[in-house]
């Protein structure tokens, strides 16, 4: 199915007294209108409209200037900012401006604003606003990658099918794997953890989706690739190309994904037996990997967690290990954060990132999420709609019941909505419709009053009816056949006259 869609992004550029450059087209404020389009496929265009809006500093954000750090300034303008979705504010900045550090001239925020460095006139602050735009909202690439499904193969970067697909919800799963519990007692305090370092991330993420979190241990669980010993270091390795058959023989133990309706993030921490420590992974180069860990995309992740070897060889065993929780949760939401295509990507090295805290995301990288997720959701809702229609076409005694229609009337109106929603610039109402387009949308494709007759088609009708009725139809047939042989012959044999 072809697409059409419009992604309008509001951006306020605001001055701040002393940066407004002497080549402005017309007084302030001004409004300014940018196009631009990506080419996804033949029939999926994708228009960026960014509506610009360029004015001077309220008497309060001029306050808020005057802040001693940029991150002091970003924490007092949020209150007087456009907060809905999807909304980006640029503060323009003088140039002697001691509130960027030496060689930044970009700052960017952990909400929806960014201050930048007046330098040269308005082409070459186009240019710097032009880029941090597409930092702060979507590039081609994100978008790119999240119609990956209608990118021809080779016009996508390697990481595009590296992030999990946008569901209405996922299961998070973290295992302890303790391959040899007669050595060591290994205690881990996972619901203080998940508490403190991964629920206000998910609390962040919940306007995306919904989550679930549950942890296991699995005892006698091993890896399925033996180590490498390395006589120098006395220590062993897995090397990156065994990394991927380490996965299967773990997952067949993990058992969680078997019974879920959603997509489930795998995180493992494994402590390797006594006989395999202490155990490292190598990169592709041979070089160890400074967290010991690594991530298998749309899948998960596992960190290696050795245990120091005691300090006398008589110490009684199994030993008692805590696990540095800090240490791993590090690994583990670093690799959330990838598994959701939210890394940093490369920036130019003037510009600087503040540090998301505790919460684990920006906001403006949750409407980069936002963005994808919602043209994902509209593109995978094209793609059931026109799978429904041509099998409905294929089936010909098939009845649609009235729910089920309107369950497809449904979701054409939800996703022409967050069509709509998306070409005026309202990001949390297009995404809300998409979700909406989404749950209508399976819920006609699945329906029960469907599976049946789809499980049924004519040919299949025959192959199971035809074995049944052979061997009664043989009879039949054979007696059908005599009583018309002694009809014939009856009519050959003349009448006996007397």
């Amino acid at each position: 199915a072809s697409a059409q869609f419009q992604l309008a992004v509001p951006v306020a550029v605001v001055f701040a007294p002393g940066s407004v450059p002497g080549d402005l087209p017309r007084p302030l404020p001004f409004r300014d209108v940018q196009e631009m389009e990506i080419s996804v496929n033949l029939r999926t265009t994708v228009t960026s409209r960014y509506e610009t809006v360029y004015r001077s500093t309220t008497a309060q954000e001029e306050a808020a200037l005057e802040a001693a750090t940029a991150g002091e300034a970003d924490a007092a303008l949020h209150p007087l900012q456009d907060a809905s979705l999807g909304s980006l504010t640029m503060y323009v900045v003088p140039e002697t401006s001691s509130l960027l550090p030496q060689g930044i001239s970009v700052y960017v925020g952990k909400h929806r604003s960014a201050l930048v460095r007046a330098e040269g006139g308005l082409a070459a602050l186009r240019i710097r606003l032009q880029q941090l735009v597409q930092v702060m909202s979507f590039t081609a690439g994100s978008i790119t990658a999240a119609l990956s499904d209608r990118v021809p193969d080779g016009h996508l970067g390697p990481d595009a099918r590296r992030h999990l697909k946008s569901s209405l919800g996922y299961e998070i799963t973290f295992s302890l794997l303790n391959p040899d519990p007669k050595s060591h007692a290994v205690e881990w305090d996972i619901e203080d953890a998940v508490n403190r370092y991964v629920q206000p991330v998910l609390d962040k993420l919940s306007l995306v989706a919904n989550f679930s979190v549950d942890s296991q241990i699995l005892y006698y669980a091993v890896l399925g690739v033996t180590p490498r010993f390395d006589k120098e270091s006395s220590s062993f390795f897995l090397s990156a190309h065994s990394l991927p058959h380490v996965i299967n023989p773990v997952e067949a133990r993990l058992g969680s994904s078997a019974a879920s309706l959603y997509p489930v993030l795998n995180f493992l921490l494994y402590v390797p037996e006594h006989s395999h420590s202490p155990l490292y992974i190598q990169d592709k180069d041979g070089a160890p990997v400074s967290t010991n860990a690594f991530h298998s995309p749309r899948w998960g992740g596992i960190m290696v967690y050795n245990v120091e070897a005691p300090a006398s060889p008589q110490a009684s065993l199994p030993l008692r290990v805590d696990v540095d929780m800090v240490r791993v949760m590090e690994v583990f939401l670093a690799q959330l954060r990838l598994l959701f295509g939210l890394s940093r990507e490369e920036m130019p090295p003037e510009f600087l990132l503040e540090s998301p805290g505790n919460e684990g995301l920006a906001d403006w990288e949750l409407d980069r999420l936002l963005w994808a997720h919602t043209v994902e959701n509209i593109a995978t809702v094209s793609t059931t709609l026109t799978s429904l229609a041509q099998l409905l076409d294929k089936i010909g005694n098939i009845v649609i019941k009235d729910d089920v229609a309107s369950e497809v009337y449904r979701a054409v109106a939800a996703a022409q909505n967050a069509m709509a929603e998306l070409a005026a610039g309202h990001l949390h109402s297009a995404f809300q419709a998409s979700k909406e387009a989404v749950t209508s949308s399976e819920r006609a494709f699945f329906d029960p009053s469907l599976l049946h007759l789809l499980y049924f088609p004519d040919d299949q009708k025959f192959a199971i009816y035809i074995p049944l009725f052979l061997p009664m139809a043989v009879p039949i047939l054979l007696s059908l056949a005599k009583i018309v042989r002694e009809a014939r012959q009856r009519k050959k044999e003349p009448t006996k006259m007397d």
